[in-house]
C-alpha cells in the first residue's frame, strides 16, 4: 500500500538546507565580509553552471556552496552591524520612528513596541533604516501610536549585545535584525499620523475584542480572556495563573496566533466561500485577502505571517491543479520568509513552529498511516457489509492512530524546544495535546462563527457561538489544570550549554528528513532513530533541576 504522507517532492526544500546553513555560520561570526561572501557564491554558482547536465555532484556541490556563502552575506547585510558602534555608550537620543508594531500593554501609561529609525540628529544618520525597540511612557491622556505612525521622540538609546545570552529579550530582539533599543522613552509629536488601513485595523481590533466578549465578558471575564487570546493572539489577557498553567502543561502554543489557529480559519472561509460557489480563483483571491487581513488586525505576528504563507502555497498550489503537497508549501514558506527576514532562524517562534510542522510531515503523517495499514478492524469482512457498529469502531481507529502518531512526533521536537527555549520539560504534554488541540479546533472555530455573526449584526448567534467556544475553554482550562497535576508532567530542565540545544534540535529534524527521504525502511532504521536520538539527547545532553 502506497502511502499517501511520502514520496512528496519539495525541490526548494534542499535549497534551504545549505541556506540555513549559512545563515548559522555567519551567526557564529564566521570570517568573512559581505564582498567575500558574494564573491565565493558566484563562484559556486559558475561551478554549477559548468557542472551542470555532466558532473551531478560537482554541480549540487556548487549550488550547496553558493547558497552557503550567499546566506553570510546576506545576513551580515541584514543585520548591518557597524563596527564603531561598539563603543557606542547609552545615551540620551532624538529619533522619528515609524512604528512596526505595538506590543500588548503589560504596564498601564506604557507602550512597547518595534520601530524603524526614519530620521535622527546628525551626528546619528548612520541610523537611519535601523529597526529598533522601543519602550515609552505616555501622558495622561494620550494614546498609544498605531503601526505606520511616525513620531518624534526622546529616550535613551543602548546598543544590543552581539551576542546576547540565549534566553534573554535581547536575543528576541537580536534575531528580530535589531542593534538597538530605545528605553526611558516620551512622544514628543506626532510627525505624521497612521495610515487609514491602520486605524481601520486599529478599529476593528477593538470590535473584535467587543465582539469576542458579548454574552461572557461580564460574567466570566476569564473564559473571555481567554477566547481573545486564542483567537487575537493577547496573551496579556491571560492571568498570572493562566499563563503559567499552559506554560507547564507544553500548550501555550494554543494561545499564538500561529498555524493551528490560521490553517482552522483558512479552512472556515474556504467552506463559507465554497457555499457562494464562486470561481476558484475569486475564492483563492477573496480568501487569502480575508485571511490576510486577520492576520494584520491582530498584530501580524511573526507565527501567524509565517502561517498564512505556508496557507497560500497550498491554495496556489490547489488553484493551479499542481500537487497540494505539504511539505513544498512549508519549504516555500521558509524560503519567503528566510529571504525577507533571515534572522527570524534563530527565533524561538520560527524553530517551534517549523520544527513541529515538519515533524508532523515528516514522521507524524507517515507513521499513522503505517498503523492504519498494519492493522485494520474488519479487514476480512467486505465493506459493504458493515453496519453502524463496524464503522464507528473503524473511524474511531482512524482517528486514535492518526492523533497519537502525530502527537508522538510533535511531542518529540517540543521536548527539545521546551528545555532549550524555557528550561522545562514538558513529559505530559503528549497526552494534554492529544485531548487539547481538537478541543483548542472547536474553540477557535465557535470564536470565528462569533466573528463573522457579530460583524454581519447577528449579536444572539455571535452569544450562543461565545458561549460555545467559552464552553470548551472551559474544558481545555479543567484538562490542563488536571494534566499538570500528574507526577513528571513537568520538569525544570536545561541543556548543558546553550549550543547543544541547537544541535540536538537539529540532529533529530536531520534524522527525520533521513527517515523520509528512504521511506522510513527498516533496513535503514526503519521508525526507531527519531525516538532513539531524542531519548539520547535528555539523558547526556540535559540536567534537570
Amino acid at each position: 500500500m502506497l502511502s499517501r504522507s511520502l514520496g512528496h517532492r519539495a525541490p526548494l526544500l534542499w535549497l534551504a538546507l545549505p541556506y540555513m546553513a549559512g545563515l548559522a555560520a555567519a551567526r557564529a561570526g564566521a570570517p568573512l565580509s559581505i564582498l567575500a561572501g558574494l564573491t565565493l557564491a558566484v563562484i559556486g554558482l559558475a561551478v554549477a553552471g559548468t557542472a551542470a547536465g555532466r558532473l551531478p555532484a560537482v554541480w549540487a556541490l556548487g549550488l550547496c556552496g553558493a547558497l552557503l556563502f550567499a546566506a553570510t552575506a546576506h545576513y551580515q547585510l541584514h543585520r548591518a552591524r557597524l563596527p564603531d558602534w561598539q563603543s557606542l555608550p547609552p545615551r540620551e537620543a532624538q529619533l522619528t520612528l515609524r512604528v512596526d508594531r505595538i506590543f500588548a500593554p503589560t504596564v498601564p501609561g506604557r507602550v512597547t513596541g518595534l520601530a524603524t529609525v526614519s530620521a535622527t540628529e546628525s551626528h546619528l544618520h548612520d541610523l537611519r533604516g535601523q529597526r529598533l525597540y522601543f519602550a515609552l511612557r505616555l501622558q495622561s491622556g494620550e494614546a498609544a501610536p498605531l503601526r505606520s505612525a511616525e513620531i518624534a521622540v526622546l529616550g535613551v538609546l543602548t546598543l544590543l549585545p552581539e551576542n546576547p545570552p540565549e534566553d534573554s529579550f535581547d536575543t528576541y530582539l537580536a534575531d528580530a535584525g535589531m542593534n538597538f533599543r530605545l528605553t526611558r522613552g516620551q512622544v514628543l509629536a506626532t510627525v505624521r499620523p497612521a495610515s487609514a488601513y491602520y486605524r481601520f485595523c486599529a478599529q476593528m481590533e477593538v470590535r473584535f475584542k467587543h465582539i469576542l466578549g458579548l454574552g461572557i465578558a461580564d460574567r466570566h471575564p476569564a473564559l473571555a480572556g481567554l477566547l481573545r487570546a486564542m483567537m487575537l493572539g493577547e496573551t496579556n489577557e491571560l492571568s498570572e495563573d493562566q499563563h503559567t498553567l499552559f506554560m507547564q502543561s507544553g500548550t501555550m502554543h494554543l494561545f499564538a496566533i500561529s498555524g493551528l489557529n490560521i490553517g482552522v480559519i483558512a479552512g472556515a472561509l474556504q467552506a463559507m466561500l465554497l457555499l457562494l460557489r464562486l470561481p476558484a480563483s475569486a475564492r483563492l483571491v477573496l480568501s487569502l485577502s480575508l485571511l490576510w487581513l486577520f492576520v494584520d488586525i491582530t498584530g501580524a505576528s511573526a507565527s501567524a505571517v509565517r502561517a498564512f504563507v505556508m496557507a497560500a502555497f497550498l491554495q496556489v498550489a490547489f488553484v493551479l491543479r499542481q500537487p497540494a503537497s505539504p511539505l513544498a508549501a512549508l519549504a516555500g514558506s521558509v524560503w519567503c520568509v528566510l529571504l525577507l527576514a533571515p534572522q527570524q532562524l534563530f527565533s524561538a517562534s520560527f524553530q517551534m513552529s517549523y520544527g513541529i510542522v515538519a515533524a508532523l510531515l515528516l514522521l507524524g503523517l507517515p507513521l499513522g498511516e503505517a498503523w492504519l495499514a498494519r492493522w485494520a478492524p474488519f479487514a476480512l469482512l467486505p465493506k459493504a457489509t458493515w453496519r453502524w457498529r463496524h464503522h464507528a469502531v473503524d473511524w474511531a481507529w482512524r482517528g486514535t492512530a492518526t492523533a497519537v502518531a502525530i502527537g508522538l512526533a510533535a511531542t518529540l521536537v517540543s521536548l527539545v524546544t521546551g528545555v532549550k527555549f524555557f528550561q522545562l520539560l514538558t513529559p505530559g504534554a503528549l497526552l494534554a495535546n492529544l485531548a487539547l488541540i481538537p478541543a483548542a479546533m472547536l474553540a477557535t472555530l465557535g470564536g470565528f462563527a462569533s466573528l463573522t455573526a457579530g460583524l454581519a449584526g447577528l449579536t444572539s448567534l455571535a452569544v450562543f457561538f461565545n458561549h460555545t467556544a467559552a464552553i470548551t475553554l472551559l474544558a481545555i482550562e479543567w484538562l490542563v489544570r488536571l494534566s499538570v497535576q500528574v507526577p513528571w508532567a513537568h520538569l525544570p530542565a536545561r541543556f548543558v550549554s546553550p549550543l547543544a540545544g541547537t544541535v540536538a534540535l537539529t540532529a533529530l529534524l536531520a534524522v527525520m528528513l533521513f527517515g523520509y527521504a528512504h521511506r522510513w525502511v527498516w533496513n535503514r532504521g526503519g521508525w526507531w532513530p527519531p525516538f532513539v536520538i531524542t531519548a539520547l539527547i535528555l539523558i547526556f545532553g540535559v540536567k534537570f533541576g
